[in-house]
């Protein structure tokens, strides 16, 4: 009966087939009716084949582009300097209402502010100039990144005067020319024990408000050295074994008590040139500190100078912690020659870095390099691709079924924190009905490939939606509840309750529990949460439904309230 209905339909295509011969007129008849009967006459067909074809023909399944849109996510992006040693540069001109959300990609307020301005007096701290600037950017999803500095050239004491005055020793300099009984600045001895006492209690007061802080992108070690950089060179001109030991001992102070948020250090605290040994780094890295490259495109490349030295140092680290790029500032980079937006991009390749800066006045740096920022957008970071997505459309409450998945990391860097893929179903209200979540693929396990050549991976989860409550799982006994004067127990037989009925089905990325927390670079529908709309699903009632439990009137006392027949008082 089923090949006679299929005739029919096949007397709509046959004029294709005219010039064919007879053998091909019939091979292609039924090869191609068949894909038209799919197509054009599904619900007929569901009726010749059967239910259990029913599902297998109606699906959703999508195979999105990427939108080229920047996304904000946690664990990468633009990091703009709000304080960059000296505390004008470069917030300052900013409104309070600007958190900079027209900069595509721009998550990360960065502040590198002077110790003085944080604990003026001892022991009393001046959080507010981090609070302030910082809430702009929390209440918008973004992040801050601190580092405290001890030693600027702008400021005679970037290290509070307080220390000076109870006896930390220090030297005055002059900057680039060295120590200088009549320079204008000072730089405390970072091996004093004065020194080393204060900084710990001012460590343990930061970490005591920002470790674990889901607001904090990361905490700079740079309480060491000109402008945190890790090096003496243009201030006191410390010998190289004391370079070594003070940074290894502020590592240990940091790691002592940051036992949650991402620490980075820089890169010169081991020489901006040096191509090795690097003993700091190598210290810092085996007490998970990762790398800040402090600064890139200082130079324009010329014989021996280069626009950057350590993007083979930043293999060590790419693979399992951030990397964070710090240009020059650009206006002097742009004086010296050696800016260039192409030169940027080969840059955020090379390190494979997740943070890169915006050093200088974001108008003005947006403005000039547009192309250059919207290339790395869709480069920076990690850069999750669905690739592909497919389920049923038409399920039986607890009917198990098989959803599909695709996706590939377009970007530089792996997801370090991990991610997981999630379907929502959602009612007309925006009600959540069902949340299942793909535990078989971690977002962080996709690989990083070259550009414009990712590498996808497949997963396949099987689901339901809700669960029937099993009969097998009650004896006749507690097949009915218990009678309890003043109570309403009851057994559902859907877990959670679940309804029959025609849903919206969402896609999103998040934490274990269904929870989205990923922007995806989908053209789709979303429920303003980050879940994205990838279709309806309607849900038939269960032809063997779960066993309902509830009280009835054969239902036998409860043994909490009778014995043997006889109430017991509590």
């Amino acid at each position: 009966m089923f090949w006679a209905k299929l005739d029919k339909v096949a007397l709509l295509c046959k004029v294709i087939f005219t010039k064919q011969t007879t053998h091909m007129k019939l091979r292609f008849k039924y090869t191609i009716t068949f894909a038209a009967c799919c197509l054009i006459s599904a619900p007929y067909m569901a009726g010749c084949l059967g239910s259990a074809q029913n599902t297998s023909l109606k699906s959703i399944k999508i195979t999105p582009e990427d939108n080229k849109e920047a996304l904000i996510n946690p664990g990468m992006g633009w990091v703009h300097h709000y304080y960059s040693g000296r505390t004008g540069n470069y917030g300052y001109y900013l409104a309070p209402s600007d958190s900079l959300d027209w900069f595509p990609g721009a998550s990360v307020q960065y502040m590198r502010i002077p110790w003085a301005f944080v604990e003026p007096e001892e022991g009393k701290f001046n959080w507010q100039v981090l609070d302030t600037p910082a809430q702009r950017y929390i209440e918008k999803g973004k992040k801050l990144a601190i580092r405290i500095n001890a030693c600027e050239h702008w400021i005679p004491y970037a290290t509070p005067q307080w220390l000076e005055k109870k006896a930390c020793p220090g030297v005055r300099f002059t900057v680039r020319v060295g120590p200088d009984s009549k320079g204008a600045c000072w730089e405390p001895d970072y091996l004093s024990p004065i020194f080393l006492e204060s900084l710990e209690k001012l460590v343990k007061a930061l970490a005591e408000r920002y470790d674990g802080n889901e607001n904090v992108a990361f905490i700079d070690i740079g309480t060491f050295g000109l402008w945190g950089e890790g090096h003496t060179g243009g201030s006191s001109k410390r010998s190289r074994e004391y370079n070594i030991e003070a940074a290894k001992k502020q590592i240990d102070i940091y790691t002592r008590h940051f036992k949650k948020t991402l620490l980075c250090i820089s890169d010169d605290v081991d020489g901006a040139v040096s191509q090795g040994p690097f003993p700091v780094l190598d210290y810092a890295r085996s007490k998970g500190v990762s790398l800040r490259d402090d600064s890139i495109m200082v130079n324009k490349e010329s014989g021996k100078r280069k626009p950057w030295y350590h993007a083979e140092l930043a293999g060590k680290y790419w693979r399992d912690m951030p990397v964070i790029v710090e240009h020059e500032h650009y206006g002097l980079s742009k004086i010296r020659g050696a800016w260039s937006g192409e030169l940027l991009q080969k840059a955020v390749e090379a390190y494979h870095c997740s943070y890169l800066s915006i050093h200088w006045w974001p108008e003005v740096f947006y403005k000039e390099n547009k192309e250059a920022i919207e290339n790395i957008n869709l480069r920076l970071g990690y850069r999750l691709n669905l690739k592909e997505f497919s389920m049923p459309s038409e399920l039986e409450i607890g009917e198990a079924f098989t959803a599909k998945f695709e996706w590939a990391n377009a970007g530089v860097a792996p997801m370090y924190e991990g991610a997981w893929a999630a379907i929502t179903l959602k009612d007309s209200s925006g009600g959540i009905v069902a949340v299942l979540v793909d535990d078989t693929l971690n977002m962080k396990d996709l690989p990083v490939a070259p550009k414009g050549r990712p590498k996808s991976v497949i997963s396949k989860k099987s689901f339901s939606v809700a669960f029937l409550n099993p009969p097998e799982w009650f004896n006749e006994y507690t097949k009915t509840m218990e009678y309890r004067e003043g109570a309403e127990f009851y057994g559902a037989p859907t877990v959670p309750a679940t309804k029959a009925g025609v849903y919206e089905v969402y896609i999103s990325v998040g934490t274990r529990d269904g929870t989205p927390k990923i922007a995806l670079p989908l053209d789709l529908p979303d429920d303003g949460k980050r879940r994205y709309k990838v279709g309806e699903i309607t849900l038939k009632a269960p032809k063997n439904p779960g066993l309902e439990v509830k009280t009835t009137k054969e239902s036998p006392l409860s043994t909490m309230d009778y014995i043997n027949g006889k109430k017991v008082r509590y």
